[in-house]
């Protein structure tokens, strides 16, 4: 038998302490109600009609008198029954009214924590905080908190999955920043300006409507053309600008951090080991002014965009930290000329570099597209030969990645994608065996 005080037993396991989210989230939960009702009137409008008829100004009243009260609790109660709780080896989040939820999200796993501030959000001083575990598609997120707050309890995590001592993580605080790339508002509008989708998207918005006008003259057709004509074309141009707004890309222990929107402030982190694909991305036009853009594969996250706009030179030094040891290829190989008679035209497009960090293809011949694949994150390598292309020796060579991306050598000689396929699944098995642990804040 232990004593009271534990001597002698089984040590005791400390107590968890678990904390609610801010104040200001029943606000937020109390819309879900008023949300399955706009449903269920999307959904019939006809029948919704018909109801809205046979009640009186007075039974509308007494029924908004019951709904917003109802909603008021019910955001009130999904918040007073939402905890979480850092212990000794995960982050634990209990949710639900009616049923419970309890997410266990394993400290060592954890690979990126993100900080979202809508525009609401940033005027009620709070922060959303979204956590991207390895393994998983989903990302679990607490909303709200105040904004000291969630940026404590990230360096927090950030720290314990780094491997500091729990009783350390707390003091630790956010990592030091360093400015790499700053996107001014002029550059990031001279782009768009110059993106052959923004043009498209806006004649197709004027021109679809004007003919449906002129040999329907229904202004309903009209209007249902170009509503979503409109809408595709503004999402193009003005909601990239808006989301990608003074974007900075900064550098840190635990990784690069992004930093970007006008209304909806976003502060993102590229995990460090976590890139398995970059790709540097040229439009027609940027060629001209020497700009690109480059994106990238995380595995298990949603991060695709690294720098929306910058000068070629910007993009190769920042891709050479995010993929350290490799440098953008200055020469690739293209295609044989036989080739031409089972793409033609296109197969001019294709080129391949094998360097001794990655493995490089480009692809396109109006936008260019050059994707960077490290030896270290290829997981298989594939190689298919269609009737076509066995008439004229040609294979492709298929290099998958952890992401769950496909990065393809299109149209290579036969014998040189045999010789590649060997030799690849070489260099990914010695480049797997040489790589740095994939963990935060070392190096």
């Amino acid at each position: 038998m232990s004593s009271p005080d534990g001597a002698g037993g089984i040590p005791e396991h400390p107590a968890v302490t678990e904390h609610r989210l801010h104040p200001v989230t029943p606000f937020r939960r109390a819309w879900a109600p008023v949300t399955v009702l706009a449903g269920w009137v999307v959904h019939d409008p006809n029948g919704t009609q018909e109801q809205l008829a046979r009640l009186t100004s007075t039974m509308l009243l007494v029924g908004l008198a019951v709904l917003v009260p109802v909603a008021g609790l019910y955001g009130f109660l999904s918040w007073w029954f939402t905890h979480y709780a850092v212990t000794g080896t995960e982050l634990r989040i209990r949710t639900g009214l009616l049923f419970r939820r309890t997410a266990h999200i394993r400290l060592e796993r954890i690979q990126a924590v993100d900080v979202s501030r809508p525009l609401l959000a940033r005027v009620a001083g709070v922060a959303k905080l979204r956590i991207d575990v390895v393994g998983t598609d989903d990302k679990d997120e607490l909303a709200f908190l105040g904004e000291r707050d969630a940026r404590a309890l990230r360096a927090e995590l950030l720290a314990r999955a780094a491997g500091f001592a729990p009783e350390s993580a707390a003091e630790v605080g956010e990592a030091p920043a360093r400015a790499l790339v700053h996107v001014p508002p002029r550059e990031l509008v001279r782009a768009l300006l110059l993106t052959g989708a923004t043009w498209g998207s806006l004649c197709a918005a004027l021109v679809v409507p004007a003919v449906l006008w002129f040999t329907t003259h229904n202004p309903w057709s009209v209007l249902a053309s170009a509503l979503p004509l409109l809408g595709a074309a503004g999402a193009s141009s003005v909601g990239r600008f808006v989301t990608e707004f003074d974007w900075t890309v900064s550098e840190s222990p635990d990784g690069l951090r992004i930093d970007h929107g006008l209304l909806d402030r976003a502060h993102e982190t590229v995990p460090p080991g976590r890139v398995q694909t970059v790709r540097i991305v040229e439009p027609l036009l940027w060629r001209r002014i020497d700009r690109v853009r480059v994106e990238l594969d995380v595995a298990g996250s949603s991060n695709s965009v690294l720098l929306p706009v910058v000068p070629r030179a910007v993009a190769e030094s920042v891709v050479a930290r995010v993929l350290p040891g490799a440098a953008v290829p200055g020469e690739l190989s293209r295609s044989p000329r036989r080739a031409r008679w089972t793409v033609p035209v296109w197969w001019r497009g294709h080129h391949l570099a094998v360097t001794g960090a990655v493995f490089a293809t480009r692809s396109g011949l109006l936008c260019r597209r050059l994707s960077l694949v490290p030896h270290a994150k290829v997981q298989s390598v594939r190689l298919t030969q269609g009737p076509w292309e066995r008439l004229w020796r040609l294979a492709d060579v298929h290099v998958d990645t952890g992401a769950g991306k496909t990065v393809t050598a299109r149209l290579r000689d036969a014998g040189e994608a045999r010789r590649l396929l060997h030799e690849q699944a070489e260099r990914s098995r010695t480049g797997r065996r040489d790589a740095l642990p994939d963990r935060w804040m070392t190096g």
